[in-house]
């Protein structure tokens, strides 16, 4: 699925997705995250890693 079609399905804009899926922000509101898990049938753990800082 492309960035293009995961913002579409999830009605989220382009760029919204787009810095997501390449890292380039810095959280993800509540709505955004809620839109991705219902538009990709998952929980937000199927979507997000947690990293621990050293």
């Amino acid at each position: 699925m492309t960035i293009a079609e995961t913002a579409k399905l999830a009605g989220l804009q382009y760029n919204t997705v787009y810095n997501l899926y390449y890292d380039k922000t810095a959280g993800i509101d509540f709505s955004t995250l809620d839109k991705l898990c219902f538009a990709l049938d998952c929980t937000p753990n199927d979507l997000l890693k947690y990293t621990p800082k050293n």
